[in-house]
């Protein structure tokens, strides 16, 4: 099932087209004490290009997983659409919702075995039984769980912000406002990100999903 979505994949969807295009973008995924807070622009460019402005970027895995996505926009939906399915699978066989940890060890495991192939980086964030809310980076065969993960080409914009911002023990608004915060900094410097900013919110009693127009978005300096 994984060569054909992935021949299927590099024949038909990987390429500078507009068909395509690369999601040079800003996503962000934090952990809340119940839940977490995924965000990301929506704009999609080949080239100098913009060839899409209100591409979602925030995919479901499963009912209360979902990834942010950045990379070559048909690698990153691929693998996406690849452990959504693998999910439903492992769902079924064990009777129960997986685990976020679960999710994100699929999508490493993909990210690793075509390291040389894929163009993608995707953060997976969701909320289990288990452990509650959880966010994991996968890069090229990298899992770590932290705290909250920036990515992108608007990540670079922000780190400083992110760094001096962030502190434990954030509520649920103050999450959803670091990272619609986060998210206007990163369209504001980066000309790859831009259009609106997609929040999800994910905890036990299921998701929450919201649009943040452009002319809503806040702003950090004098007009």
């Amino acid at each position: 099932m994984i060569h054909i979505i992935f021949i299927f994949s590099k024949l038909f969807g990987d390429h500078s087209g507009p068909i395509d295009g690369s999601i040079v973008t800003t996503i962000i995924a934090i952990e809340y004490d119940g839940g977490v807070v995924l965000g990301s622009d929506s704009r999609v460019s080949a080239g100098d290009s913009v060839v899409n402005r209100v591409m979602n970027k925030l995919s479901p895995l499963h009912d209360k997983i979902y990834c942010a996505l950045s990379g070559s926009a048909a690698d990153a939906q691929t693998i996406a659409e690849i452990v959504n399915y693998q999910l439903d699978v492992h769902s079924i066989e064990i009777g129960e919702d997986p685990q976020v940890r679960s999710a994100a060890t699929l999508v490493k495991n993909i990210s690793y075995k075509y390291k040389e192939e894929l163009s993608a980086h995707l953060i997976v964030a969701g909320w289990d039984r288990r452990d509650g809310g959880q966010v994991f980076a996968t890069l090229k065969g990298l899992l770590t769980r932290q705290p909250f993960a920036v990515g992108g080409s608007g990540s670079s914009y922000v780190y400083g912000f992110v760094d001096a911002e962030y502190r434990r023990g954030m509520n649920k608004q103050e999450c959803q406002q670091f990272v619609v915060n986060t998210l206007s900094l990163a369209m504001n410097r980066d000309g790859s990100s831009g259009g609106v900013a997609y929040i999800v919110t994910i905890d036990k009693h299921g998701t929450e999903e919201k649009v943040v127009l452009g002319n809503q978005l806040p702003t950090f300096f004098d007009q």
